[in-house]
């Protein structure tokens, strides 16, 4: 009876950590939405992307390190493994000051809809590289959720230039690659040291970058600050989640599990926003959402 008992509990284990992920990477897609919003406050108060981008890493960083004190994690890496947390750092500041321009130069919703493809390019860097099985169910549902995805952000073709649209897939490439990339890193060592390391480097690039153009400029209104303030924080949140639950559900579900950014943005548009959704939208987001259900549920075991 006891030795049936404790199978049944170290079967379950696995499934309950699995669930943890999950809803590690449905709160840290949530926290994303939300920060956006935030941030879109902080436009209006007289901040602009590139500067509230490069800021939002600062959150993240400190809190990494408050966390890791407390925790008694050490701070530094071995050097290996400091250094290639550092090279996503690059790559994450490269595809986010690529898809700030590629908004500037192409529709949002296009923009967007291209960034979404980085699950496919984080699923397809995997399985090419031997790191983790090719789940077509998973793959599947990537591919109905972007499907979806079009629909709900009701992408025109107006407005069109080549350079925003390559901007645009270098951004979801790079995102890609810090996804896959820090999967396979965080199979060794703890999430957080690392994503400290993507974090700090990230932000230095990019405040330096604001510091060449010139472009670093701080809200200058009361709500702006509040909308700045929020964005940093939620954003800080967002990142450290979803690594985390990159390094317990693997870089393809976790991926899957970010297209619920776009739902709950659809949804703060229309009660934040007052923005109205046509139809096909509508019918958009429930394909996402059912992709997103249909990937979690577990074939029966005959």
């Amino acid at each position: 009876m006891s030795d049936s008992v404790t199978k049944s509990a170290i079967a379950a284990a696995p499934e309950r950590r699995t669930r943890e992920g999950v809803i590690i990477a449905l709160a840290a897609a949530a926290a994303f939405a939300l920060a956006n919003t935030s941030a879109s406050v902080a436009y209006h108060g007289g901040s602009n992307a590139l500067t509230v981008a490069a800021t939002r890493f600062i959150v993240p960083a400190a809190a990494l390190v408050v966390w890791m004190r407390i925790s008694g994690i050490p701070l530094r890496l071995a050097k290996r493994d400091a250094l290639a947390a550092a090279s996503l750092g690059v790559v994450t500041a490269l595809y986010n000051w690529a898809i700030l321009r590629a908004f500037s130069s192409i529709p949002f919703a296009l923009a967007v809809l291209i960034l979404y493809l980085f699950p496919l390019m984080a699923a397809a860097i995997v399985a090419g590289l031997g790191w983790e099985k090719f789940a077509w169910r998973t793959i599947a549902a990537v591919v109905v959720a972007f499907a979806g995805l079009a629909l709900a952000l009701n992408v025109r073709d107006s407005n069109l230039n080549f350079e925003g649209v390559a901007l645009a897939f270098f951004a979801a490439f790079g995102l890609a690659v810090v996804v896959a990339v820090s999967g396979r890193i965080f199979r060794k060592v703890d999430a957080r040291p690392v994503t400290l390391y993507m974090a700090a480097t990230a932000c230095v690039l990019l405040l330096m970058l604001c510091a060449a153009s010139g472009a670093f400029t701080l809200p200058n209104t009361a709500s702006g600050w509040v909308g700045f303030s929020v964005a940093a924080v939620l954003y800080g949140f967002a990142m450290i989640g979803f690594f985390i639950a990159v390094s317990i559900i693997g870089p393809v579900q976790a991926s899957l599990l970010s297209y619920a950014d776009a739902v709950i943005s659809a949804g703060l548009g229309v009660i934040v926003l007052g923005q109205a959704l046509t139809p096909v939208q509508i019918l958009g987001i429930a394909i996402v959402i059912l992709a997103l259900i249909g990937a979690q549920r577990r074939p029966k075991s005959r």
